[in-house]
């Protein structure tokens, strides 16, 4: 999965780590570390230790935050494909979105609502006087790690869950998820850009605040931001596309009620070589699958008196879609399943053709190439 490596499962979703976290890691350990030794009268690799049991911890809520996106989006019968941890924090990937603007709005407000419980909790225990010294540097520095967490997240531009709150509260005023998602990563980009003008107004010392981690958390807004509005913006290409605009010409169906000789003159002798196709009945339904080296197996002599019927074999598993499915449903589809290619059916299961990834992108390209 991209080079992350994968730590385990919880609630049924793996775990991965991007070798960007190890860094992050190291830096948080040595940074806690220092701050343990110079407060604290422990000896030798004990502040690290700590410093490192403080890192550790400080991505457990991460994982928390995560998993409070994840654990709603479970409960909405959505699948979350992992959990992962990275040099900005942590990215739960969903297999779908919400179906409705409050359930979205519940998926998104629930990481920041983790992180502000985990902050009050850890504020209530940080007031306790029976804490030994380290735990009382430890808990209120993670209590106010939490908060940050949670109220940074809640920034509305997208990919921060508050973009997330943002496009669920436009798409229930608008009841297009597209224009929430469009708004949300437009706000997204303007304060990427303002998080990348400060890091370099800090770098140069016109700033008391900033680093440059405000330049490179201000690129991952920026270029996430911009993912999102180009995503939109190819979605909104793809309306009124149905499946079966895109279907692909001269596929490989044909009729089962040939013999072999006229299949072979009119969809094999020169055309394009297919391995397989697709046999329809005479009511236009898939009957069965021909697999073109079966041919083989009978003489030519023979080929005149022979049925297509003969030798077909049965219906594979083959996915199919209405032939009003929007192309965008079919796409998605595609992925989802990993499929290569869908038969195109009618609302009465006549076969009218197959698409697959060329015959899509041979007409989106024929699309764009169109005058305006």
């Amino acid at each position: 999965m991209n080079g992350n490596i994968r730590v385990g499962s919880l609630f049924g979703i793996p775990f991965y780590v991007n070798p960007s976290w190890f860094i992050v890691l190291g830096l948080v350990t040595w940074s806690y570390g220092k701050q343990i030794a110079a407060m604290t009268q422990l000896p030798g690799l004990i502040p690290w230790i700590w410093g490192l049991f403080t890192a550790l911890l400080l991505f457990a809520s991460v994982i928390a935050h995560e998993l409070g996106h994840s654990l709603v989006a479970i409960a909405q019968g959505i699948k979350v494909k992992s959990i992962t941890l990275f040099l900005f924090g942590g990215l739960a990937l969903l297999e779908k979105e919400s179906k409705s603007p409050l359930e979205s709005f519940l998926v998104a407000i629930a990481g920041p609502a983790v992180s502000i419980v985990l902050f009050l909790l850890l504020r209530l225990l940080s007031l306790s006087e029976q804490l030994p010294m380290v735990f009382k540097l430890v808990i209120p520095l993670l209590a106010y790690l939490n908060l940050v967490l949670g109220l940074f997240n809640l920034i509305p531009g997208l990919p921060l869950d508050g973009g997330n709150i943002l496009k669920a509260i436009v798409w229930q005023i608008t009841g297009s998820p597209n224009k929430g998602i469009l708004l949300a990563s437009r706000f997204g980009q303007v304060f990427g850009g303002i998080a990348i003008g400060i890091g370099i107004l800090s770098v140069f010392n016109v700033l008391p605040f900033g680093s440059v981690w405000t330049i490179l958390i201000g690129f991952f807004l920026l270029q996430n931001a911009n993912l999102a509005a180009q995503s939109v913006q190819a979605q909104e290409r793809l309306e009124g596309i149905l499946a079966q605009d895109v279907i692909m010409p001269s596929g490989p169906i044909a009729p089962e009620n040939l013999n072999l000789r006229e299949f072979v003159n009119n969809y094999v002798i020169g055309q394009k070589q297919w391995k397989r196709f697709l046999l329809t009945d005479i009511t236009g339904k898939l009957s069965g699958v021909l697999n073109v080296e079966s041919l083989k197996n009978v003489p030519t002599s023979l080929w005149s008196q022979t049925p297509l019927s003969q030798i077909v074999e049965k219906t594979e598993n083959i996915s199919t879609v209405r032939a009003n499915t929007p192309l965008l449903q079919v796409i998605q589809l595609m992925e989802q399943q990993t499929l290569s290619e869908l038969l195109v059916v009618s609302e009465a299961e006549e076969v009218i053709g197959l698409v697959d990834r060329i015959s899509i992108g041979q007409f989106l390209q024929k699309r764009s190439s169109l005058p305006t």
